[in-house]
């Protein structure tokens, strides 16, 4: 059992205390909630590896880790998020709830400042932040940003997204591109640090057995140092209902890879207006392609046998959802129509009440797996936090519950394909 207080600590910092006593380590997470861009991506995306190097008081990796051992193996760790058409970065801590602490103690306190300290006083060089930090973790940031190719899965889903939603925010990888990245210098990163904290919402949420009153007093401390500001409002995600007029577009490409990869996007449609349901959403998603349960796995994947793996995902804050699946190259058009098939048997109310009931378990069952973990929970709010339509986790199951199969058909219904993309071998079929 929790208990959940929303406050605004200064203006443009809401902090989300999420009171419990069922963990034995309380975390925190600050973060800076900021509109994705392309020409700021990258910047973005390396920032707070940069901050996490060191402060004015702790300015090195070495003291950092000595500081953290006294506080019991505390641990602090940059965050990267993209939600929607917005990017999110700052830092993650865990830490042992003070009740575990031998005499009691003050850790939360004391993190807490460390976290303050890493992202409002930096280590400088001169005017600037670090430049032999920001040429170290620009080298694992290009590093990062290329291995995408390599994983294949993911390398398909991005491209997908680049394609169906060229032209849109969406597009812009979190991570920003390998020129963006290389052109970082210590000047540009220090503006883009002084725009981030002036001007950027700050979400900030805290799981633990602290009382409300106590962790804000200590979060007030920590960032008291902020830049006079005004009560900053979220970016706002472009929902674009449904895709252009037109049969949807396929998009195929080559590579060097033995297992064709197969993604398809889809808008959501007018169930993303006003206020988008989002347990009728996750019941439908349940239905069609997100377990072991559903449309996809048992139909295409088992029955069929037509691709090696097969589900769908989305993103609500977006307002779109894609089919990611492994497939032989030959087995291309024969799965994709398949894939489009078993989404018509949903519009159609073609679901049983064994499917029904057993989507609604298991989107409650995610829930509540995340709801076990500290972080999980915290995360959970997190995504609250930025949403559209603010939800309570544990009322999110209820409401889940509570879906009928004439909601999950309307929600189906407006669902319309945008861009399919297919990722073929060198050998695949040339007709394709």
């Amino acid at each position: 059992m929790h208990t959940v207080r929303e406050s605004s600590i200064l203006p443009g910092i809401n902090l989300t205390c999420v009171k419990t006593d069922k963990f034995k380590t309380g975390c925190l997470s600050v973060n800076l909630v900021g509109a994705l861009k392309r020409e700021t991506a990258a910047s973005a995306a390396l920032l707070p590896r940069v901050l996490r190097r060191g402060s004015k008081e702790l300015p090195d990796m070495e003291r950092i880790a000595s500081a953290l051992d006294e506080l019991y193996g505390a641990r602090i760790e940059p965050t990267l998020r993209k939600k929607g058409e917005m990017q999110c970065i700052g830092f993650y801590a865990d830490f042992p709830d003070d009740r575990y602490v031998p005499g009691g103690g003050s850790v939360l306190e004391k993190t807490a400042s460390i976290v303050g300290g890493m992202l409002l006083a930096p280590i400088m060089q001169g005017d600037f932040l670090r430049e032999d930090y920001i040429e170290s973790e620009k080298k694992y940031l290009i590093d990062d940003i290329r291995a995408g190719i390599n994983d294949k899965r993911g390398y398909a889903l991005d491209r997908l997204i680049e394609e169906m939603c060229a032209g849109e925010v969406f597009s812009i990888n979190k991570l920003g591109s390998e020129s963006e990245a290389s052109a970082i210098t210590p000047k540009l990163l220090t503006e883009h640090h002084i725009e981030q904290l002036a001007h950027t919402k700050v979400e900030i949420q805290y799981c633990g057995s602290a009382e409300p009153e106590r962790v804000e007093s200590a979060l007030r401390s920590a960032l008291h140092g902020l830049p006079e500001r005004v009560d900053e409002m979220l970016p706002k995600t472009e929902v674009v209902l449904y895709p252009p007029s037109g049969s949807p577009r396929r998009i195929t490409e080559t590579l060097d890879v033995t297992q064709g990869k197969l993604a398809v996007g889809f808008r959501l449609g007018r169930a993303m207006m006003d206020a988008p349901n989002y347990p009728a959403m996750m019941v439908f998603n349940a239905i069609y392609g997100s377990g072991v349960t559903s449309k996809l796995f048992l139909n295409v994947r088992e029955r069929l046998a037509l691709c090696y793996y097969a589900s769908s995902m989305l993103d609500k804050h977006k307002g779109v959802m894609i089919v990611s699946s492994g497939i032989e190259f030959s087995k291309y058009e024969i799965a994709l129509n398949e894939i489009l098939a078993q989404l018509e048997h949903v519009k159609k109310g073609d679901v049983s009440d064994f499917e029904l009931l057993s989507a609604k378990r298991s989107a409650v069952t995610s829930i509540k797996s995340a709801m076990d973990r500290p972080s999980g929970l915290m995360e959970l709010y997190f995504d609250s936090a930025v949403s559209q339509i603010r939800y309570d986790p544990e009322k999110l199951c209820d409401m889940v519950e509570a879906v009928t199969l004439d909601r999950v058909v309307e929600t189906a219904c407006e669902i319309e394909t945008d861009t399919i993309y297919f990722l073929k071998g060198e050998a695949g079929d040339s007709d394709v």
